[in-house]
């Protein structure tokens, strides 16, 4: 029969217990090099059969480093003998570790929520604890299970996570890192943490002890050793944050590690798009989506303006021929009985006023940003060239980027749901 804590919610996540520490009243660029300051601060560690790295991490973060950052929460993500170990090694009442690192140096454990819902066992397809990561489907499931919890803890802006790579298999510490590649803000961390030898490894040995402390050497030394002169030092690891290339859906439940690095790689290509004027779809590198034909046909307009290298228009003082133009491929769209492009013409009788020109660029700007993320969607953009008053508004794509033909199937739409990139006519 299986222990009490292998039917411990996946995504059990307790609310937080935070130690007085002045509350930001925003996150800008000053308190993204404090991580210390924000009210709610997450240690997360992938951890296996060595617990140890938990407390060494904690004494690390919290005893010797300046400014200290002490967490409110610890979180483990392990295997069902990771749970085991770790209850068994740091929650007990004896030996009790992290009980017993917290009195030792005066860090207030009631402010630090650390308890049995907050170890997180792997769990395979069929819900079931995982005792060991050995398939390829064991591999997956860890990646999906970090990817949940990182994705979930880092969408909380007045919350920093500090994540620990030092434990567990080496795929685990892998697939933290690139989690919180993927996922992780300004004041979010990632460390391995390095202990001196012959104390790395020993089973007895938690964290440098405040007084001398007499522990035996690994077989066959034996020989005495003394945790006071053990020296535990944070390794930070630096880590490129491609948060903001990452498209709306994905920042929220659901999606796996597999369809959120789709996504980080297509962002990573170099510009390409194509429109189909027969669907009103665009392609924009290999994600598609579909414009309303009004949308469409004002984004044809000026990509056709950048495929021929003509310059931006001004919205303050647009041309009649460029109006013309544009309601030339909204008519193109459209057969001779359809009223929409009567109602358009009269519209813009007068020409394009900034009004109509705005509401058209704001509409393609939101289902762009959500397509493709702050970051991807930046070559796809209209942009002004900011010479006031009479600012000039194009893509910066080059020509040779821009094609008009009907779209394919993407290669790659199985690693992605098409309904969270496509947007209704």
């Amino acid at each position: 029969m299986a222990p009490f804590y292998a039917s411990i919610p996946l995504h059990a996540l307790s609310g937080s217990r935070c130690v007085t520490a002045p509350r930001p009243t925003r996150t800008n660029n000053a308190m993204t090099a404090m991580p210390h300051m924000f009210t709610r601060r997450i240690l997360l560690c992938v951890t296996g059969l060595s617990p140890q790295i938990v407390t060494e991490t904690l004494y690390a973060l919290a005893v010797t480093q300046t400014p200290a950052f002490l967490p409110t929460e610890i979180h483990l993500i392990t295997t069902l003998e990771g749970v085991e170990r770790a209850r068994l090694t740091l929650l007990s009442e004896e030996p009790g570790w992290f009980r017993r690192l917290c009195a030792d140096y005066q860090l207030d454990a009631a402010h630090i929520h650390f308890s049995v819902d907050t170890l997180h066992c792997i769990r395979d397809a069929a819900g079931q604890p995982l005792p060991d990561i050995r398939t390829q489907e064991d591999n997956t499931a860890v990646a999906d299970t970090i990817t949940t919890l990182v994705r979930d803890f880092t969408a909380d802006p007045n919350c920093a996570v500090h994540a620990s790579i030092a434990g567990g298999r080496k795929t685990m510490g892998f697939y933290l890192g690139y989690a919180l590649s993927l996922f992780g803000r300004p004041q979010d961390r990632l460390s391995h943490v390095l202990v001196s030898s012959p104390f790395e490894t020993h089973p007895q040995f938690f964290y440098t002890s405040p007084e001398p402390r007499v522990i035996f050497a690994n077989s066959p030394d034996q020989r005495p050793l003394d945790t006071h002169t053990a020296q535990v030092t944070l390794a930070d690891i630096p880590f490129v944050r491609l948060r903001d290339g990452l498209q709306e859906n994905l920042l929220a439940p659901g999606a796996s590690f597999g369809a959120v690095v789709a996504q980080a790689q297509r962002n990573l290509a170099a510009p390409s798009l194509i429109l189909d004027t027969a669907t009103c779809q665009i392609r924009c590198g290999e994600t598609e989506l579909t414009l309303r034909r009004v949308d469409f046909a004002f984004y044809a307009w000026l990509a056709r303006r950048a495929q021929s290298g003509q310059t931006g228009v001004c919205r303050n003082d647009m041309d009649a021929k460029d109006s013309a133009a544009f309601l030339v491929e909204y008519a193109a769209l459209h057969n001779e009985m359809d009223q929409d492009i009567d109602r358009v013409r009269k519209a813009l009788a007068n020409g394009m006023d900034p009004e109509y020109f705005d509401n058209r660029q704001a509409v393609i700007r939101k289902v762009l940003v959500r397509a493709l993320g702050n970051a991807g969607a930046q070559p796809y953009l209209i942009h002004n060239d900011k010479k006031r008053p009479k600012s000039r508004y194009a893509l910066k794509l080059k020509p040779e980027q821009i094609h008009f033909e009907a779209l394919k199937a993407a290669l790659d739409d199985k690693l992605v749901d098409p309904d969270m990139h496509r947007f209704p006519a």
